[in-house]
């Protein structure tokens, strides 16, 4: 994303359900998956899969060596995310999560660069159009133009009240 693109979204700004950038894509930082993420993503998740952290056995599987846990990708994705801009701008009004999808297509190695691309798909008011339901789509993509995860989010998100500019 070119700087133009991030445009028109300041930290301070607070952003409504009204505001959601529906079909604009934003793109975080590059942030490379290191072993002690793995290993502590282990140890607090309590997933020892040999998958992860045994180089032997993971070499005699189909991806030849370690890979990340999907779900350290999707809480990168999470968190990488938020230090954009336009979430940044969402967090006053964000009521919470409602639901999410996620699949892997491909894996992610100790050592892959992850960028996270957010696009804002769907937005529908509830029956009280006190608040809206948006929808996001996540893809984490490495160094190589691989997508390692695509994900939708579903977001509950306050209106802008009626006093407020």
């Amino acid at each position: 994303m070119s700087p133009d693109e991030r445009a028109g979204f300041a930290e301070d700004d607070i952003l409504y359900f009204e505001d959601v950038p529906l079909d604009r894509t934003f793109v975080t930082s590059g942030r490379t998956v290191t072993e002690a993420d793995v290993v502590g993503f282990a140890g607090l998740s309590g997933d020892w899969n040999a998958l992860h952290v045994d180089a032997h056995a993971a070499a005699a599987t189909p991806f030849g060596g370690r890979i990340a846990h999907g779900l350290l990708v999707l809480s990168m994705a999470s968190g990488m995310t938020t230090r954009l801009p336009v979430l940044q701008g969402l967090q006053p009004s964000l009521l919470g999560m409602t639901g999410m999808s996620c699949r892997w297509p491909a894996p992610t190695r100790i050592g892959d660069t992850l960028r996270i691309e957010l696009t804002f798909v769907k937005a529908e008011y509830t029956s009280s159009r006190t608040r809206g339901l948006v929808t996001e789509r996540r893809r984490a993509v490495n160094q190589d133009g691989a997508v390692v995860l695509d994900s939708e989010w579903a977001l509950l998100v306050a209106a802008r009240p009626k006093d407020a500019s």
